[in-house]
């Protein structure tokens, strides 16, 4: 693997490579360059050089290059698929839903090339006006994470070429392949040099340099709130816009007269699609204390039949490397101090010889558990549940808005009056009712307290990419008259 700046695929300027193990397996998958400050700052050059030449490019145009991307992918997407299965451990199934949603998010984006829109304002006087119309901010950084390495990628790059803007990408060093397979189907569409450039590297060494460059005018970035807090105080050196989608804590409600047993079946992928590595995955269940047991004998039925390993043909696979199952036995082991029960799972699976050394961990389900706890307050992202009895609509309300997360959330009930209630009341940015996720393309991708700032997704979600403009006009032909002013 190589970087990809100024339409040239090239090494670091050191020469060095990182490692990346396969979660499956734990066995050396690849190499990706150590990128350094230096490269970072060619690939960001090399975006500012192209942009008058990509912004003044016809929407049109644009649209043509992303859709033509879309279609090479479309015709090669098995290779993509078996990627996604080596790379991040996917199993085959969520391999092929996520290739379908990089197509999904490139065709819906290239869509908008005739729909962005402006304003004619009347101005202060007759024949004067102000004309507000969109424009590209610049060069946008691009930071995605490993957990839908491919998904990901497209949702950045297609609101961000299609509306004009050039762009650096850094991907997870988790996932670097996956990015770098996906640019090199931008090139083959015709993506003109400079405009997309990718560079790979630890965060550690290039990060700060990248999200705090002047040439840099948004960065976008899916991943920790942690990481989220660092480029805030990183990009206000000069003053960069920041797409930001941070940390989720989802509850999951099932109150008293819902569907059981679609609520079970809708828990299993909340919780664990992609092993629970997900900002919307379900991390806290509450259940309403009068069918507590009789959904939870259905729900652990089916955790009990889950079949975890080989990806291609079980139901979950691995996290995604060796400090991921270090983070779910912790949390495993201070639920157990604390003395709450392990009601499934809670370590790593036995498994044959090849899938031995990957970094699988067991279905966990964790009773007994306080709402102050870890358990319901800390980020899990893995495939580990608290389950907590609720009685109340109003203590529903208020132990589900209790976090410092607000992305994802999801109610099963068969009375609209209270779905409809809640739905006013629960402050998260996206609310499931008698329902899976994920998110629609055309849903706006937003949360409130610490999940981040800004969007993804819809037209609010390419909005975020431009900028608004404001020309004013006078065409009256009268002499200009400034009030106060000596001599005029």
């Amino acid at each position: 693997m190589k970087n990809y700046i100024a339409g040239q695929w090239k090494e670091s300027e050191n020469g060095k490579y990182s490692g990346k193990l396969e979660p499956s397996t734990g066995k050396l998958m690849g190499q990706f360059p150590s990128s350094t400050i230096n490269d970072a700052a060619e690939a960001i050059d090399a975006a500012d050089d192209s942009f008058k030449k990509w912004s003044e490019t016809t929407s049109h145009d644009r649209a043509i290059i992303l859709r033509k991307a879309g279609e090479i992918i479309e015709s090669k997407r098995k290779e993509l698929e078996d990627l996604l299965v080596r790379e991040a451990g996917k199993v085959r199934a969520q391999a092929v839903e996520e290739t379908s949603g990089v197509l999904d998010q490139i065709y819906y984006y290239s869509g908008f090339e005739r729909k962005i829109t402006g304003d004619v304002v009347e101005g202060q006087k007759n024949r004067q006006k102000i004309f507000q119309y969109k424009v590209p901010y610049g060069v946008v950084l691009a930071l995605t994470p490993w957990n839908f390495p491919a998904a990901m990628v497209a949702r950045k790059l297609a609101p961000a070429l299609a509306t004009g803007n050039t762009v650096v990408m850094k991907p997870s060093s988790d996932t670097p392949f996956t990015a770098e397979w996906l640019v090199r189907r931008f090139v083959e569409a015709g993506i003109p040099d400079g405009v997309l450039n990718l560079i790979t590297g630890k965060g550690s060494e290039i990060g700060d340099f990248l999200v705090s460059h002047r040439k840099v005018s948004l960065v976008t970035m899916t991943g920790s709130t942690e990481t989220g807090q660092r480029i805030i105080s990183k990009t206000s050196a000069n003053m960069a816009k920041t797409i930001l989608e941070l940390g989720g804590k989802a509850p999951f409600m099932v109150w008293k007269d819902a569907n059981l047993e679609n609520a079970a079946k809708a828990l299993m992928w909340g919780k664990f699609w992609n092993a629970g590595q997900s900002c919307i995955a379900a991390e806290r269940l509450y259940v309403h204390r009068d069918v507590r047991e009789k959904f939870m004998k259905i729900f652990m039925g089916m955790v009990s039949k889950m079949r975890v390993g080989d990806p291609e043909i079980s139901q979950m696979g691995p996290l995604i490397n060796s400090s991921a199952v270090s983070t779910m036995n912790g949390f495993v082991s201070k639920a157990t101090e604390q003395g709450f029960s392990i009601l499934h799972g809670g370590t790593t699976p036995h498994l044959e010889d090849r899938f031995s050394e990957g970094f699988f961990f067991e279905p966990t389900i964790i009773g007994g558990a306080t709402q102050d706890s870890d358990i319901f307050q800390e980020e899990i992202f893995g495939p580990m549940l608290g389950v907590m009895e609720v009685q109340e609509k109003d203590e529903l309300i208020h132990m589900a808005n209790d976090s410092r997360f607000g992305l994802a959330s999801y109610l099963f009930t068969s009375d609209m009056d209270f779905a409809l209630d809640a739905a006013d009341r629960i402050r998260f940015g996206e609310l499931y009712i008698n329902m899976t996720g994920p998110e629609a393309s055309q849903g706006y991708h937003t949360g409130f307290r610490m999940t981040g700032q800004a969007g993804e997704g819809s037209n609010h979600g390419i909005g975020e990419y431009l900028k608004l403009k404001n020309i004013y006009v006078d065409y009256s032909g009268d002499r200009i008259t400034v009030n106060g002013m000596p001599g005029i």
